[in-house]
This record gives C-alpha cells, structure tokens and sequence, in this order.
C-alpha cells in the first residue's frame, strides 16, 4: 500500500490545533484521559435517562390523569341533575386528589397549552387529546404549585386543579447534582493517585537530569506502579554501570605513567650508561640494544593492553558465529607464539549470535595468559538448552580462592610484565554478551576460566 502525502498533511494540519490546546504535562494529559471519558459518559447517563426513564414516568402519569379525568367527565355527563354533580365532583376530588370544579354554561377561550415545561407538556397534551376527545386548555401557570386543565362540555367548562408533583418525577436538579457531584469525587481521587504516580516519574526525570550534570545524587528508591518501578530499577543498573566504567577507565588512566615508569626508566639508565668515548664495536653494543629493544616491546604492549581495554566493544554487531571454529582459530594462534595446547574439546556447528572480533580477543588474552603463565593448556566447548560455557584451563601456579575476586579489577598490574588488563578486557567483553565469568581451579594444577554465554 501507498501512503497519500496530500492525506498526512491534512491530517497535520488537524493535528497543530489539537497540540496547541493539549496539556503539555504529563498530570495535565493523565487528567484529560481520565476526565474525557467522565464526562463523555456522564453525558450519556443524562441523556438515556431524559429519552428513556423521564419520557416513560411523564407519559404514564400524564396517562393516568387522563383516565381519571376521563372517568369523571362520563359520570358527569349521565348525570343531569345539578345537585347531584355537586356531590359527584366533591366525591370524585375527595378520591382523586384533583379539585374539579364545573362552571354551567360557561365557554372555553383557549385551547391547547401554553408550554411551559416542555416534554411534559407535549405529554401531558397528547394525552389529553387522545383519552378526552373535547376541546381543552391547559394553563400551567395560572395557579402556583398546580395545573389547570379547562374542558369543554355541551352545558359548560369542567375545570380540573392538578398538583404539579401529580405530573412531575421530582427535582430532577438532584439527580444532575448527585451525577456531576460523584464525577467531581472520581475526578479528585484519580488525580490524588495520578499526582503520585506523576511524582515518581518526575523523581524519575530529576535524577537522570542530575545523572547528566555530573552529580551523581546515589541510587533512586522505585516507586509508583509496577512500570515505573522497573524504569528506576533500570536507571540504577545503568547508573552503576556508568560509574563502574568511569572508575575503571579513571583507575587505567591512572596506571599507565605507573605500568610504564619501569621500562622509561630502564632505558634512560640504558642509554646513560652507553659508551660516549672512543671506538665502540657493534657487538659490544648489542647486549644493550637488546635491552632496549625488550623494553619497548614491554612498553608496546602495556600500551596495547590498555588501548584493548579503552576502546571496548566499540561497534561490532553480533552476527551467529560457529564457536568451535573460533575457539581453533585461537588454539592455533597459540601455538604458533610458542604455547602448547594439549587440546580443544566441543562439538562443531555450535552457532549463537556473537561479536566474533571482541570473543576473539577475549579467548586471546585467556590463552596468551595461560602461556605465559603454565605453558600447557586446555580449550573446551559445552552446550546446554539455555547457554553455552567456554573453559581455558592451564597448568601454572593458579590462584588462591581468596584472591580470584580481585584479580577481576584494572587496578592490578601483572606479576610478569603485562598490564594486569587481560582478565578485565575478558569480563568486560563477556558481560557486554550478557554473559558471567568464574575463576575456577583447573584439574590441569593451574587457574581455569569459564565464560559462560546465554544462547
């Protein structure tokens, strides 16, 4: 399907006006949601009740008048005698709680009704019109509190006195007043638990606000509902997170003049004691170039460890990956720099997405640092139904329980040389995977790392 540019600006154009009337807070649009549809449905209450329950109870009481108005317009017109009437309309006002009243001989000036009260008049008049049969005139004013209703008969004008509560529900003010009223205490409690549910938020904002700046005011206590509380839950994990990534890149800053004073210090001492007098043969300076030269590559690569550590994950994307194929890719990398793998152990085809360089590097160091420290190493692959665990094993000297923990911070600088950085690059990259790393004991003698990956 085609989308009608011509149809989205007009719908822009709609949209402009709406914006600009909306509320721009948040309380402010909670509030409209929640009063929109109030009144919307308190607005069809009214509506059904007055075209449904007002117009039933009018046409039935109108109704009712009407038959007993009816009632006594024929006993009144079989009965001639004057005297009689007298006694008949007195009985029939007595039992009716209407007052009729018979003026002989007298004429009807007006017909019809003067519309005072509408639907009940419309009523009230159809009534009259279809139960009565004779001209009439409805005054609904003449008399305070009550209706009168004029009847032409062939000798005179029956007049009938209704009380007006005879044809009327009640004070329907009250009802109106009783619907807004409990749409009023509605309103209020919905904004009393939207203010706080706003307050969390707005808390929310503040402190992430403030996270920013560069003023880290601690962790956020979550509350509010259950969403909200997993959005502060979050913005506490990130905020450890940042803070954990500052304090190690700081602690890194920090350790380079100290990780590379002993090589710079080993060379001005090199250089200082090169001869400056004299003939000086080629072989007699090649011990010392030799010094020199290992100091450089020692400086190389504290400098690469740290660049490794520096830049991080930067941005591979993980792509599905065939982990028996990179775990022999490192094995044989190993070799080659002089390392004695005594095996890789795991299936093929074990394919789970991944960042192939970062996992590369990660299984890099481990080897690198079971061949500097053991020699004789191990590399094994294991699938379960939920993640998949990667093991290097060596046979060095390992490392006490107590110390396993610690080995894991960039402040640590290696016993052999290196940066102390190689075990931190690998649980960084591992917990950039959503994985875990554990410091295990290896039944080679040495230290064993398990890189454990969600699948």
């Amino acid at each position: 399907m085609f989308s009608n540019p011509g149809s989205e600006d007009h719908w822009g154009r709609l949209d402009r006006p709406l914006r600009r009337v909306l509320p721009r807070s948040l309380l402010g649009r909670s509030m409209l949601i929640v009063l929109t549809p109030l009144l919307v449905t308190q607005a069809i209450v009214l509506i059904l009740f007055y075209g449904t329950y007002l117009n039933v109870v009018s046409r039935r009481l109108s109704d009712g008048i009407t038959g007993e108005v009816s009632l006594v317009m024929s006993m009144l017109e079989r009965t001639p005698e004057q005297d009689r009437r007298e006694a008949l309309l007195r009985d029939a006002s007595a039992r009716t709680q209407l007052e009729f009243v018979f003026h002989p001989h007298a004429t009807l000036g007006h017909e019809g009704t003067n519309h005072v009260l509408g639907p009940i008049d419309d009523d009230f008049e159809r009534a009259l019109h279809q139960g009565l049969g004779r001209p009439f005139f409805v005054d609904w004013s003449a008399v305070p509190e009550t209706v009168r209703v004029s009847i032409a008969l062939p000798d005179g004008v029956l007049d009938v006195l209704t009380p007006h509560k005879r044809l009327s529900i009640g004070p329907i003010w009250m009802f109106v007043a009783w619907a807004f009223s409990s749409s009023a205490l509605l309103f209020v409690i919905a904004a009393l638990f939207m203010r706080n549910q706003v307050r969390a938020i707005r808390r929310l904002a503040q402190a992430a606000e403030l996270f920013g700046l560069g003023r880290d005011e601690g962790a956020i206590r979550p509350q509010g509902a259950r969403e909200v509380r997993q959005a502060a839950v979050a913005f506490n994990r990130m905020q450890d997170r940042v803070n954990r990534f500052v304090a190690q890149r700081t602690a890194v800053l920090a350790g380079v003049s100290h990780d590379l004073r002993t090589p710079l210090t080993r060379l001005r001492l090199s250089m200082a004691m090169l001869p400056t007098k004299g003939r000086i043969q080629a072989e007699d300076l090649q011990p010392d170039i030799q010094d020199m030269v290992t100091d450089i590559e020692d400086m190389e690569r504290l400098i690469g460890s740290y660049l490794s550590f520096a830049r991080g994950e930067g941005s591979e994307r993980p792509v599905r990956t065939d982990l028996r194929s990179l775990i022999d890719e490192v094995a044989v990398a190993a070799r080659r720099a002089g390392g004695q793998v005594l095996g890789v152990e795991g299936r093929e085809g074990v394919e789970i997405p991944v960042r192939p360089d970062a996992l590369k590097r990660a299984l890099t160091n481990l080897a690198d640092n079971a061949r500097r420290h053991g020699g004789a190493m191990r590399i094994s692959l294991w699938e379960g139904e939920r993640r998949i665990e990667i093991t290097v094993e060596d046979n060095g000297p390992g490392i006490p329980p107590d110390q396993r923990e610690t080995i894991l911070q960039s402040t640590r600088s290696g016993s052999n040389g290196g940066s102390g950085l190689g075990l931190t690059i690998v649980r960084d990259i591992v917990h950039a995977h959503g994985g875990t790393i554990r410091l295990l004991e290896s039944p080679l003698g040495g230290l064993g790392v398990l890189l454990s990956l969600p699948k």
